[in-house]
């Protein structure tokens, strides 16, 4: 009966056919959009040079920006090997009395440390100093789901974080502002929409096409290359522009539900079927649903590896959440994962939370809402030191994972360029 399960060749053809139609609106109304910007060469171009490091300190100085000097501090700190190493992390873990002779951990199960949301430059600097006194790891991947018009405006921290990432050796995504919150559901308010989802995500109608606009203003003005992907019609477009030779990527949001096997095969289908022809795809990764169980992960990966994604898609699974607003609490996946990162490569801990422990007693516990705040509120209202707190105390729960990693001798990956091996 299996048999009857294979698609019949030709309906590629038409799908073909469709796409390439030059009648076809929905591909004309994209190819509008892109030739805005130039040919896929001239913007590719664009963002390289608008993501070029030095073109990007040279712009906060044009700006005369506070933050270029902590840019250069995280330098020279950087340089003269301030952060851990990695094996000195390991030692610290595991003593020195441990016998590492003729130990290597597995390089190629290593679970990349990932922490969500950074929305503002300072905390980065915060974290560092607080990694150098501590000798924690910083972690090797970054969320940002700031509003991109204030960041864009505010003292250049847009510019900041994109330059910090290549100094620390990190990657990161940002959130772009075309999502539901901005207004587009109709049917919803401001924040309450990411807690409200069911009426739809929020890119209706001519919103998805907008995304596309800002995608690429950003891409060409920021060199920002990778964003957050909430919906089916912007993951499709995402695809399309890399198709076209855009050398954009995107990570798939919890908020696709992906949250079985088969939601995940679909997902990893598309970025087989629309990928190039050198096998890469603009899918970086995916975040599943809090509600998987290892089970899932196990047949995700299997899935991932036989349509040959394994180096290709990253799994992001949450270890912990904002302790408000998103799940029941207490939410603490690290058992779990300690189990799935033996079997599963390329994979991620995202850290939207502190253990809930930490936070169970704090006056102002993490909130998935905060996210969507303006900072003149946040600031008028007294909260923007509690928020940098529970920042750093999600940077703590980071650090959790990793010496329990090591505890299991198991490999992570942090920030590449702080923590050298």
């Amino acid at each position: 009966m299996n048999n009857q399960m294979k698609m019949n060749i030709s309906k590629f053809e038409e799908l073909n056919d469709f796409l390439a139609d030059p009648n076809n609106k929905l591909v004309n109304d994209l190819m509008k959009i892109v030739n805005k910007y130039g040919t896929a060469e001239e913007i590719n171009k664009q963002a390289v040079e608008a993501r070029h490091l030095p073109n990007l300190m040279k712009r906060l100085e044009n700006q005369d920006s506070p933050y270029l000097k902590d840019l250069e501090w995280l330098i020279m700190q950087r340089d003269k090997s301030a952060f851990v190493s990695i094996s000195e992390f390991y030692r610290d873990v595991l003593g020195d009395d441990y016998d590492f002779t003729g130990k290597s951990f597995n390089e190629s199960n290593a679970v990349t440390l990932e922490i969500s949301a950074l929305q503002y430059f300072p905390w980065l600097i915060s974290q560092a100093k607080q990694a150098i006194n501590n000798q924690d790891i910083m972690p090797g991947r970054y969320i940002r789901v700031r509003k991109m018009k204030e960041q864009e405006s505010d003292q250049g921290d847009i510019l900041a974080v994109a330059a910090a990432m290549q100094i620390v050796g990190a990657s990161y995504v940002e959130s772009l502002d075309i999502k539901g919150t901005d207004g587009a559901n109709v049917h919803l308010g401001g924040g309450e929409t990411i807690t409200g989802y069911f009426t739809g995500i929020g890119q209706p109608n001519d919103y998805a096409l907008m995304w596309v606009d800002e995608f690429l203003y950003y891409y060409t003005q920021y060199g920002i290359k990778e964003v957050l992907n909430i919906n089916p019609g912007t993951v499709f477009l995402g695809y399309l522009l890399y198709k076209l030779g855009i050398d954009i990527n995107f990570k798939i949001s919890v908020f696709m539900g992906n949250d079985n096997p088969y939601a995940v095969l679909w997902t990893l289908l598309m970025g087989s079927y629309f990928s190039r022809d050198d096998h890469s795809t603009p899918l970086t990764g995916f975040n599943l649903s809090n509600s998987v169980n290892n089970k899932t992960l196990q047949l995700s990966s299997d899935v991932r590896r036989q349509l040959g994604l394994e180096d290709k898609v990253r799994i992001e699974h949450h270890i912990t959440e904002t302790y408000k607003s998103i799940v029941r609490q207490p939410y603490d996946r690290l058992d779990e994962l300690i189990e799935i990162a033996k079997n599963v490569p390329n994979i991620s801990a995202k850290h939207e939370g502190g253990y809930p422990d930490q936070e169970a007693d704090l006056d102002h516990p993490s909130d998935i809402l905060d996210y969507f705040r303006d900072k003149s509120e946040i600031i008028s209202s007294g909260d923007m030191e509690a928020m940098e707190e529970n920042y750093l105390i999600k940077h703590q729960a980071i650090n959790r994972t990793a010496r329990k990693l090591a505890e299991n001798e198991l490999s992570f990956i942090g920030a590449r360029n702080l923590h050298r091996r």
